[in-house]
């Protein structure tokens, strides 16, 4: 383990990059409760519905309660260290300079990807309404708006996601209570046929077998790639000591409600072998359900949980890249803020770098999703594996007193951190069993081999290493 244990290096680091704390409690936990709402249930549950039937819920169910256990090992680092890059640093700290420089580098890399995967969904959520328009397009112009968004400032970013959030949360906690009354009272073009029977009416709640749990536990993942993103607004939070554990302890109500409580709904409206896999189960439900307009309030709002999670994309890989820049691990104008204390270098570059999926979407949009969502899947992978590995050395710390405990901690440690570890390599497994998705793990060595590479550079001019101060011994 690395013998940096810093308590103030990360804070000092902090105050030279003169970012500003300018996210209020509202604004942190509707970006922790929007950050799991996404592209991946709104339309990456279709495909997933399709390869496995309502068996699905149990890839979602297990998917949550491995990410529940990631967030508590989070909210616990959060609590006794809250920076901007947490992760990079946590790797840092706990486990070793290469394993902070690999996951610094690898979710931003992670989040440029992710926000292709939403650019794209956007591009095919507008062909619901203008289908003669290319794909490219309107992923295009949202990016575009966003980039504008995320240069202004952070209060601006804030307040743009808090009602991006709040415009999903109503709308799935909507679908919920008319979608309950449907099934229970049989009201509607719907009221005939809902049933919660339909869960296992149609070849049985398992169609696929358990062939359909291991096809569908990496778009689960998928699903859930964001919810770690209150760890890159610690930097910015006001009182994070408060606001942090808050919002973390919330990650169960929301893997709960919003996804399988949601689809639940969905697929006993609807049977599942109705649903297309090319459609958003939401837009097909209110489609069947004759409300005027209904089915395009719905298309409007997963537009905007795309728009909000790419919104997410440029604004966290700007703060890894400027985390990264304080290290000395990137460009020194990338860990510079401008006068409006953003880190517009990074924000600008990581934006560059989504439009790559632009492209895809020109040039392979049929594929550009599962493309993009695949390689996106094995950098959230990395990072929530490195989070409980260095939760997991941290707690070791602790009892060495090499660092302080906090009261906030991860509960069932270590052996919930192992069944995370397990988990995440099982999910990687699934990766290879899908000719679809086999192309992330030719992606992924070739990734890692290039980052090895770039840290033996790196580390090949000691001089260029910021002198981290030791932490104070705890008695």
């Amino acid at each position: 383990m690395s013998r940096n244990h810093p308590t103030a290096a990360g804070d000092s680091l902090q105050r030279t990059g003169e970012l500003e704390r300018g996210l209020k409690d509202r604004h942190i936990q509707l970006i922790a409760l929007g950050g799991a709402i996404g592209v991946g249930l709104f339309l990456g549950s279709a495909k997933a519905i399709h390869k496995a039937g309502p068996l699905l819920l149990l890839s979602y169910a297990i998917a949550g309660l491995a990410i529940f256990f990631i967030m508590r090992a989070l909210g616990e680092l959060l609590v006794h260290r809250p920076v901007a890059g947490s992760f990079a640093t946590y790797a840092e700290t706990y486990v070793s300079p290469w394993a902070g420089f690999v996951t610094g580098w690898t979710y931003w890399f992670t989040w440029v990807v992710t926000g292709m995967a939403e650019l794209t969904a956007i591009g095919i959520y507008t062909h619901y309404w203008f289908p003669s328009i290319p794909q490219w397009v309107p992923a295009l112009a949202t990016l575009a708006v966003l980039l504008g968004v995320n240069l202004i400032a952070v209060k601006v970013f804030g307040e743009l996601e808090f009602w991006f959030a709040l415009i999903k949360v109503v709308t799935i906690v909507a679908t919920l209570v008319l979608g309950v009354a449907i099934i229970t009272t049989g009201w509607g073009p719907l009221g005939q046929t809902a049933s919660f029977a339909n869960l296992w009416s149609h070849g049985g709640f398992a169609p696929m077998g358990m062939v359909g749990v291991v096809f569908t536990l990496q778009i689960a993942c998928f699903a859930y790639t964001g919810v770690e993103l209150i760890g890159v607004t610690a930097g910015e939070a006001e009182s994070p000591e408060k606001v942090l554990p808050k919002a973390t302890n919330s990650i169960v109500y929301r893997i709960l409600i919003f996804y399988v409580g949601a689809l639940v709904v969905i697929m006993s409206l609807v049977p599942w072998n109705e649903l297309s896999p090319d459609m958003s189960p939401f837009v097909h439900v209110f489609d069947k359900l004759g409300i005027p307009a209904a089915a395009d309030i719905i298309n409007f709002v997963v537009i905007t949980a795309a728009a909000s999670s790419c919104n997410s994309g440029i604004f966290s890989t700007g703060r890894m890249l400027y985390t990264l820049a304080q290290f000395k691990q990137a460009p020194a104008r990338l860990g510079k803020v401008n006068s409006r204390h953003v880190p517009a270098a990074g924000i600008v570059l990581s934006a560059a770098f989504m439009l790559v999926g632009v492209v895809l979407n020109y040039l392979v949009p049929e594929e550009a999703f599962i493309y993009v969502t695949s390689i996106a899947t094995i950098g959230a992978v990395w990072t929530w594996g490195i989070i409980v590995f260095a939760h997991l050395r941290y707690r070791r710390a602790v009892k060495l007193g090499q660092a302080a405990a906090v009261a906030y901690r991860m509960p069932g440690a270590p052996f919930t951190n192992w069944f995370v570890l397990a988990f995440l390599a099982v999910v990687l497994v699934c990766l290879s069993l899908d000719a679809s998705t086999r192309v992330a793990l030719y992606i992924a060595p070739l990734w890692f081999a290039l980052l090895t590479l770039g840290y033996r550079l790196y580390a090949a001019q000691p001089e260029r290493r910021p002198r981290l101060p030791q932490a104070q011994q705890v008695a």
